[in-house]
């Protein structure tokens, strides 16, 4: 059994290091690298006004809520790591505040996300003399009901016979319901889809479709679809927005700041390796040794998830390397008290643990618990919801949970292999 698990810690070591230290390698289909928020790399600013004019007063700070929640989901679709985007609220103005790490090249990422993308069917009024003489496509002014809050998925995939782009549509159970009564009704006749008013299509029905599923084709460009897709599946922004400020945020000061921190941890680092050899001895060495594991196991996580690093983020870091050489100084301390006792060794060990680990779940408890409030999940107003607080809590939380996981399963057998 002990063969099995020194092992499998052997298998899960060389994993950490394939994933820390070669480049450009790739899980399936996701890369794995480390990610850099806006203030260590770099990248592009913008912020929106969001017109509520027409919108009663108790409805606005709800309008504005959704239209970010939209956002960050386009901006999120459209491949951006961590973006942060913000509500901000000052008098009589209402705005959006996006930040968007690595981007500088920010025209396709402004149309994305200033896209009203309002999905709509229409249908040809009936019953008007007036339009009774108008070309088809001026006589479809009679809204269905059927909208984009009816889709449940949309897609790009290509016509069967020209090989043109094209956005696939799959309607929710309420929608198909809608979809089959519009297209029953309208049979021989144009239906057209709309998207902000403006007609991309308009086919003739040839038949009721009951299946729950549409195209829409405009003579699209791969590019065109995906963005169609995407301005879809996030929903239609309830407000219009303008774009009111754009700047580029280069990367010098988060390089600077980059080193500082690095160099700031480097050498505290040394500085508790050395104290721990010169006063714990072999213990002392192997709290170095799993100080290194848990720092290169801490890393593939953050690459494999993952987690974007701010400059709080590293903070956060640093301060969890902190708290596992705490874990491992309770450890040394508790094995040495059981030492004195005149206990062996093999018994000292596990007394000394099973004592420490206690007291050091209940201290790390307590933190992730803070930590969960500062990354605050269900996003309470009460309490802080900035991005960079978000990122110092997660790799916190996350530097917490590997400390446990070296302390209990990798301290120990270390101690053993070297007293063996």
């Amino acid at each position: 059994m002990k063969g099995l698990l020194y092992l499998l810690v052997l298998i899960l070591l060389a994993a950490i290091i394939w994933i820390d230290f070669p480049q450009d390698k790739k899980i399936g289909q996701k890369e794995i690298k480390t990610h850099l928020g806006l203030d260590l790399q770099g990248g592009s600013h913008l912020l929106f006004e969001a017109d509520i004019s027409k919108l009663s007063p108790q409805d606005r700070e709800e309008a504005l809520n959704s239209a970010k929640d939209i956002i960050e989901r386009r901006v999120n679709f459209f491949g951006v790591s961590e973006p942060t985007v913000q509500t901000i609220t000052a008098g009589k103005t209402y705005r959006i505040s996006v930040d968007l790490p690595g981007i500088t090249n920010t025209d396709e990422a402004i149309q994305l996300i200033g896209q009203t993308a309002q999905l709509e069917f229409v249908e040809e009024a009936t019953g008007d003399a007036q339009l009774a003489t108008a070309p088809a496509l001026l006589r479809l002014t009679k809204r269905t009901g059927l909208t984009g809050k009816d889709v449940k998925k949309a897609g790009v995939s290509f016509d069967n016979q020209t090989g043109e782009p094209q956005v696939g549509l799959s309607f929710s159970s309420e929608g198909t319901k809608k979809f089959a009564a519009i297209t029953s009704r309208n049979v021989g006749k144009q239906v057209g889809i709309f998207i902000d008013n403006f007609p991309i299509s308009a086919p003739v029905v040839e038949q009721p479709i009951i299946g729950g599923d549409a195209v829409i084709r405009g003579k699209f460009t791969i590019d065109e679809a995906k963005k169609l897709a995407i301005a879809i599946n996030s929903g239609a922004l309830p407000v219009p927005i303008k774009l009111i400020e754009q700047r580029n945020i280069g990367p010098t000061l988060g390089a600077i700041e980059v080193k500082k921190s690095v160099y700031a941890g480097i050498v505290g680092l040394i500085m508790v390796m050395l104290f721990m050899i010169l006063y714990y001895k072999k213990l002392g060495l192997v709290a170095c040794i799993a100080l290194i594991i848990y720092g290169l196991l801490s890393l593939a996580i953050f690459k494999s998830i993952p987690i974007v690093l701010t400059l709080p983020g590293v903070a956060g870091f640093i301060l969890s390397i902190g708290m596992a050489v705490d874990a491992n100084i309770l450890i040394f301390e508790r094995i040495k008290e059981e030492l004195r006792k005149g206990r062996d060794f093999d018994i000292a060990l596990r007394l000394g643990f099973g004592r420490a680990i206690d007291a050091i779940k209940d201290a790390n408890i307590t933190t992730l618990l803070v930590a969960f409030i500062l990354f605050n999940p269900l996003n309470w107003n009460f309490l802080p919801q900035s991005g960079l607080v978000r990122g110092f809590a997660l790799t916190l939380a996350i530097g917490v949970l590997m400390s446990l996981f070296t302390g209990i399963f990798i301290t120990r057998r270390l101690i053993r292999l070297v007293y063996k």
